[in-house]
């Protein structure tokens, strides 16, 4: 476990109210709080962000009128953001971005336009190259939501040898080899249609990963084949009481370091599941959920330490932070009252 006094971490959010952009905190272990919820840089609509491991820069989606990309940041000691530069196209932003361990390489997802990108980085000083390859996906789903592609997820396997993909408008989870950063298919896994697949996150393992999906409120876990980049699905388990039956969608999704638990988001449900990893065969048995104390969240994240979880609720503009029992991988609740407005992404600086 990493010991600190405080952490470092950024809030992307919808600026479509009071928000101004990205805000930094600071999470204060020993007296277990977040506090400092400043604004660290103008930007519209930075839903989702990523930071280099090298905590260097900070990349997130990004809106300019009716222009839409991604765009750059050098993360200054102060904990405020210095922007480097963007690439924006006409239409909608991205909704999720990657970046790859040696901040050479960035990945881009687009749900409005069923697309995914990649972009050469410079790794010393964080500038993004203009688009270096482009993939749009096609056909739908039975889900009225599923009128078209929606890819909602890119991101790189543990190997760095391909972008795993994910379409939740054609229930697709795709592999594209990266080829000097190029974008070429590899494989495809077709989940079950009208189940919404939405994010991914790999087991320490790198044999195992764990696909949300949104929809159909359940974890999928799949085993993964570094020689060909294919997945092939083992399980499907739900994130919700068998008793609700209202409407709930599928998040965010996170597993601890050691591989033992896994965490999943439920909107609507308005609670972060909590599963047991087994040892062996990597299934999930469900634990117990725990109330996020708001609406909709959108995303949470385990702190470097993850003796803690904060969980950010988009609708109520207001962020929970619990401890977290490694032994037991269960939650407790320490403060609810944190406001940031319209919190849609939550990271923390590499540790």
């Amino acid at each position: 476990m990493t010991n600190h006094e405080t952490f470092k971490g950024y809030f992307g959010t919808y600026t479509k109210g009071d928000s101004e952009g990205i805000y930094s905190f600071t999470l204060d272990v020993a007296n277990q709080k977040i506090l400092n919820v400043t604004p660290a840089a103008a930007l519209e609509n930075p839903t989702y962000l990523t930071i280099s491991e090298d905590n260097r820069f900070l990349y997130a989606v990004a809106k300019e009128g009716g222009n839409g990309g991604v765009a750059g940041f050098d993360i200054l000691e102060s904990g405020k953001l210095s922007f480097i530069n963007s690439q924006l196209a006409p239409g909608s932003s991205p909704c999720h971005v990657s970046v790859n361990p040696d901040n050479t390489l960035l990945l881009s997802a687009n749900y409005h336009k069923g697309s995914a990108n990649s972009y050469l980085l410079n790794a010393e000083t964080g500038r993004i190259s203009a688009t270096l390859s482009s993939v749009a996906h096609e056909g739908s789903g039975p889900d009225e939501r599923q009128e078209k592609a929606h890819t909602h997820f890119a991101g790189f396997t543990p190997d760095g040898n391909y972008a795993a993909v994910i379409d939740l408008g054609i229930d697709q989870l795709i592999t594209y080899q990266l080829d000097n950063g190029q974008l070429i298919e590899k494989s495809r896994m077709h989940v079950k249609p009208g189940s919404g697949p939405r994010h991914l996150v790999f087991h320490p393992n790198k044999k195992i990963a764990y696909l949300m999906t949104e929809f159909s409120s359940e974890v999928l876990v799949l085993t993964y084949e570094r020689e060909n980049g294919s997945f092939e699905q083992m399980q499907a388990i739900s994130t919700l009481p068998a008793d609700f039956t209202e409407n709930n969608q599928g998040s965010a999704i996170h597993i601890s370091t050691d591989g033992r638990y896994v965490y999943a988001a439920n909107r609507g449900h308005n609670s972060i599941a909590v599963f047991l990893v087994d040892p062996e065969s990597f299934k999930l048995t469900f634990i117990e959920d725990t109330s996020t104390e708001g609406d909709w969240p959108r995303d949470f994240v385990l702190d470097p330490s993850e003796n803690f979880l904060i969980a950010a609720n988009q609708n109520s503009s207001n962020v929970a932070l619990y401890s977290r029992d490694v032994e037991t991988g269960r939650l407790t609740l320490l403060q609810s009252d944190i406001k940031v407005p319209d919190p849609v992404c939550v990271k923390f600086l590499n540790y």
